[in-house]
């Protein structure tokens, strides 16, 4: 495994496990699972509604609790946002079973965004979130919450995959000292990604998979990734991608398949907006 060093001087696995969509009575195999395929960064959020199921694989696991990088998120929280963060954070951590997280986010880049920030930045002084960052904020509302704030973010979790690439937002990111995780890093198989002829013809060549060949080149981007499996082949495999590199030509080759749109959804679209900000989660 391949680590990455946040802004703050925190290492982070650049592969991790995601959970999203994984439902909570599959949670704890799955997660135990990838635990013994190698996996040390697990990725969760309030919003998953399965913190528990990865606080239980982690409990039984017997792995030292060092030798794990555990993410989860803050969902919008209305005003007061600083009390209600700290509310928020408390219930992950009871259902986690932690008393602290490697990396805490804050979901969406709506809700009473500075009252959260500063929450979470008492909450990063304390040492119960090793790293603060944030996930779905593009260029304007990154910088902003920069500008204003003392703590700059250590990771922005963005959709990011060959076909919506990021790459002048990852330049300034890495200017920023932010560090870029790709969320939906398979698109999920979206845009025929798992038969695209150029990614294909790369991994016959390496003998690898599509999948393989998508991760490698987060990896040689230097962005890091949280693919999802429930298969333990397939969990094994997302990791064994550090034996070969994408030349600059293949890099080029797949850099030639972005089309800089959203495959999911715009956080720009006030519909989105609306929606994402009207959702609340129980507890």
């Amino acid at each position: 495994m391949q680590n990455v060093i946040l802004n703050n001087g925190v290492e982070m696995p650049i592969l991790g496990f995601g959970v999203f969509q994984i439902p909570s009575d599959e949670t704890e195999r799955v997660v135990t699972d990838a635990l013994a395929a190698g996996y040390r960064l697990l990725d969760t959020a309030a919003s998953y509604g399965n913190e528990e199921a990865v606080g239980r694989a982690i409990k039984n696991s017997g792995i030292r609790r060092e030798e794990l990088f555990v993410t989860t998120k803050l969902y919008v929280q209305d005003a007061p946002g600083e009390e209600n963060t700290r509310r928020a954070f408390e219930t992950s951590l009871t259902r986690l079973g932690l008393d602290h997280v490697d990396l805490y986010l804050m979901h969406q880049p709506y809700g009473d965004v500075y009252g959260q920030w500063r929450a979470m930045e008492e909450l990063n002084r304390q040492g119960r979130a090793r790293a603060i960052g944030v996930s779905n904020f593009y260029a304007d509302r990154l910088l902003d919450l920069i500008i204003n704030n003392e703590v700059t973010p250590a990771v922005n979790q963005i959709e990011t995959h060959p076909f919506f690439q990021r790459a002048d937002y990852q330049a300034l990111m890495r200017e920023q000292g932010v560090q870029h995780q790709a969320w939906g890093g398979f698109a999920e198989g979206k845009n025929g990604l798992f038969t695209n002829p150029v990614l294909s013809e790369i991994a016959q060549r390496y003998g690898k998979s599509v999948g393989q060949v998508v991760l490698r080149w987060a990896v040689g981007r230097g962005v890091a990734s949280i693919p999802k499996s429930v298969r333990p082949e397939r969990m094994a495999e997302n990791l064994d991608v550090f034996d070969f590199a994408l030349t600059d030509a293949e890099m080029a080759a797949v850099a030639s398949l972005d089309t800089g749109a959203s495959l999911f959804f715009d956080h720009h679209d006030p519909e989105i907006v609306k929606w994402l900000s009207a959702r609340r989660l129980d507890g």
